[in-house]
């Protein structure tokens, strides 16, 4: 069969990869290709501070709910197309159906469909982006937001304690703490050593809560010296990174840590994923008490508002997004 042939695009709209697969394509449309990498494996949990990702075995949420969350999330991906296409996301926006982080007509695409959508607080929500189909979806996003939120605190207070710092110290500095979901959908991929299905970077958030579908190929890898790392599922686990914002006010003791998403010729993946974060109005920079002779301030002050922006307005292009918080970057490694 002959390559299959791509119509324009506008920038932020992407034809649907589920749709590209249906046509069976024997190679893959120009605007996915990538360079190949090497794939070790990697099965343990990781601590904050050697990998900036570990895995939640005991994490308090019902296993049930997991489970309802992975059906609604799988089921909208499902949905015809035009239903899908009723909830779109704008050019430069991060919220909708579609793929963000598109800002050229030549830039490399990745093989993901995504859906995504502002949770707290309230205002950042955009109710005529929740769909109406499957009938359940809107109630069981609520109640596992409300869990995932709840495990980000308790989270962040166990770093906090980690660090000698007040456990309260992150929930009291995030206010009304920022939080979205994000559903991601990988079809199998023709060529998969050729295409990614999410570009590296690393997120902008404090923590970001990942759950990985059950039954999903193995797609989540980290850049650890070097080396991509796939991480492999634990049973009932949610796997938890360190974001940008932790990076800089632990002043680089818990970096972020560069991440993708790769593909698979035979098999799909489902991933849901919560980003839990500042409000926006919250001055960010390293915390005092982590600042010495031995750790002088590797990043300056900002809005966490300024930032955020920022990341949203820029492709994923590895860490570079963390550039803006630096100062003197030059002097220190990443």
């Amino acid at each position: 069969m002959a390559p299959i042939r791509l119509s324009p695009i506008s920038v932020g709209h992407i034809d649907d990869v589920q749709e590209i697969r249906k046509a069976k394509p024997t190679s893959i449309p120009k605007r996915f290709v990538r360079n190949r990498a090497e794939r070790p494996s990697l099965s343990t949990i990781m601590s904050c501070d050697e990998w900036g990702f570990f895995q939640v075995i005991n994490h308090g949420i019902d296993l049930d709910l997991l489970e309802s969350i992975e059906k609604v999330a799988t089921d909208f991906f499902m949905l015809p197309l035009e239903e899908k296409q009723k909830y779109p996301m704008a050019p430069g926006t991060v919220q909708g159906y579609g793929q963000a982080f598109v800002f050229s007509e030549d830039q490399k695409l990745d093989w993901c469909n995504m859906f995504a959508l502002g949770v707290e607080p309230h205002f950042i929500r955009m109710p005529k982006l929740w769909p109406k189909k499957p009938l359940n979806f809107s109630e069981t996003v609520e109640e596992y937001s409300r869990e995932t939120r709840r495990l980000c605190q308790k989270l962040l207070s166990f770093i906090a304690m980690s660090l000698d710092l007040n456990k309260d110290t992150f929930e009291n500095m995030f206010r009304v703490a920022v939080q979205a979901v994000r559903m991601n959908y990988y079809p199998p991929c023709p060529r998969p050593d050729l295409v990614l299905g999410l570009s590296p970077h690393s997120d902008g958030s404090a923590l970001t809560v990942l759950q990985q579908g059950k039954g999903s190929s193995v797609g989540l890898q980290i850049l650890k010296d070097n080396t991509w790392v796939p991480v492999q599922p634990v049973p009932n686990a949610l796997v938890i990174n360190i974001g940008d914002t932790i990076e800089v006010l632990t002043n680089g003791r818990y970096k972020s840590v560069e991440h993708r998403a790769v593909t698979h010729k035979d098999k799909d993946r489902l991933s849901i994923v919560t980003f839990y974060a500042p409000s926006y109005e919250v001055e960010l920079g390293p915390i005092p008490q982590l600042v010495n002779e031995n750790s002088p301030c590797k990043y300056r002050r900002y809005s966490h508002g300024e930032y955020s922006k920022y990341y949203v307005t820029n492709k994923l292009q590895g860490k570079k997004t963390l550039e803006f918080a630096k100062i003197q970057a030059q002097n220190y490694s990443s």
